[in-house]
């Protein structure tokens, strides 16, 4: 990277920690200028406006949360550890991977009705997310780790569902209870389509 490069990505990653924990809305440039210690003219030479910011800001934010996802389910070899492991990363939202909490929650409300470029990014991350379990368990019915009574896409799409309502409620309710609830729960159905190995 040439230190343009590197001061631009270091403007994103300071933005999108204000903006994850305030709001696109609730951060102003000045306030982005002030944490990542720049002037507006050096800001401006990078970005044309807070909303061209805000869009690289929420793709770093999720590109976070893909790589996590992509690493913690290529460290196993069955699916049954693979979506455990995934359903491991999200056990504690009060002290989330990324300051502010989980960024498909924080943005998904704030950007329905008013920025479809970011509203599109964050169907793109869920359908992916989804897309991703559900082959990793359609995987696990092919290779007679698990029955083919199980429904990979709904029970992926219900997984991602509790992941985010979970991460929303215990945030609220100030609470890991709920989320620890939650995964037991998909962890012992997950468990119940299991087949014995002979």
């Amino acid at each position: 990277m040439s230190k343009g490069e590197q001061k631009r990505q270091f403007i994103i990653e300071q933005a999108a920690i204000l903006f994850n924990e305030r709001g696109i809305a609730g951060t102003s440039v000045d306030e982005v200028l002030e944490v990542a210690n720049t002037s507006k003219g050096c800001f401006y030479g990078h970005f044309e406006s807070k909303d061209e910011l805000a869009q690289a800001a929420v793709d770093y934010l999720l590109g976070k949360l893909n790589d996590r996802r992509n690493n913690t389910v290529s460290k196993h070899k069955t699916a049954i550890a693979k979506i455990n492991a995934a359903l491991d990363n999200s056990k504690n939202p009060l002290k989330s991977y990324i300051e502010g909490g989980c960024p498909i929650v924080n943005f998904s409300t704030e950007t329905d009705d008013t920025n479809p470029a970011i509203k599109k990014k964050l169907k793109d991350m869920v359908d992916t997310a989804i897309t991703t379990y559900a082959n990793i368990i359609q995987d696990g019915i092919e290779n007679g780790e698990l029955s083919n009574a199980i429904n990979p896409v709904e029970f992926a799409t219900r997984m991602m569902l509790s992941i985010e309502g979970g991460n929303a409620i215990c945030r609220v309710l100030n609470s890991t209870k709920p989320m620890q609830i939650m995964i037991k729960s998909l962890k012992t159905e997950l468990a119940s389509y299991a087949l014995e190995k002979a």
